[in-house]
């Protein structure tokens, strides 16, 4: 069984027992997540999907940690004049993993 679901602006796929980096929650670790906003639920025979949310569908998940990406360099120059910029960023994140879907 799988299921998309939304959070942070952006959507995952996930299946039970996943390990997924989703956008920063103010949780604590071992906590445990539930994700409501489910967006399609599937398994081999059937897919259910939502308009714009399948209505009683859920996923439960715990909190491994929380961290920070790899950095990313921004890097802005105009060839014509002195102007070069450097800058540089690393997003936080949190690790779930999967505990189970219910649709």
């Amino acid at each position: 069984m799988y299921a998309v679901i939304q959070t942070g602006g952006k959507q995952y796929r996930v299946s039970e027992g996943d390990v997924v980096r989703v956008e920063l929650l103010e949780k604590d670790p071992k906590q445990a997540v539930t994700f409501e906003q489910v967006l399609l639920v599937g398994t081999d025979a059937d897919v259910k999907v939502g308009q714009p949310t399948v209505a009683g569908a859920k996923v439960e998940a715990e909190v491994i940690r929380h961290g920070r990406g790899k950095k990313v360099t921004i890097f802005k120059k105009k060839k014509t004049t002195t102007y070069q910029r450097t800058q540089g960023h690393r997003q936080h994140f949190t690790e779930v993993r999967i505990k189970g879907i219910t649709a």
